[in-house]
């Protein structure tokens, strides 16, 4: 799995002109799942978004997890993140899991975010053409592939 987070000060997505989610303080994940991904990765992802010290404390550090600030998530479903670039002007997306291997790990890193305790944690729609509305806190971007570990 791939994931980009961005630590945000707001953000929302919305389609069909109509707001799905929306979240302050917290993190943006864009969520990319491939072929060899199953439920424990989702879980390991998942654990990880939730343990990283990404927001600022009172010395100014990143030493404070989404959990300690109560922090939001908005994920959002992106298989693009599997896309392959080496070859040609059109990406290419072989990589990526197909939809429903897709969907559910998906939304078990969501339901995972939120068992652990992040609230709120919103989604946008699987699938669906959207629009992420985002305020980048920093700006302060994070590139997690579970295959790099």
């Amino acid at each position: 799995m791939r994931a980009l987070i961005q630590r945000v000060e707001r953000a929302e997505v919305r389609s069909s002109g109509e707001s799905v989610a929306s979240i302050g303080t917290g993190v943006v994940v864009f969520v990319g799942v491939g072929h060899g991904d199953d439920e424990a990765t989702a879980d390991a992802l998942a654990r990880r978004i939730v343990e990283l010290r990404v927001f600022r404390d009172e010395a100014g550090k990143t030493n404070r997890s989404i959990l300690e600030v109560a922090g939001g998530a908005l994920v959002v479903s992106q298989f693009t993140l599997f896309a392959d670039t080496s070859r040609g002007r059109r990406p290419g997306f072989t990589d990526a899991a197909p939809p429903d291997l897709a969907e559910r790990l998906y939304e078990r890193v969501a339901a995972r975010l939120s068992e652990a305790g992040v609230e709120p944690v919103g989604t946008g729609i699987f699938g669906a053409e959207m629009a992420v509305e985002l305020v980048n806190d920093g700006p302060f971007t994070l590139w997690l592939d579970t295959a790099a570990r």
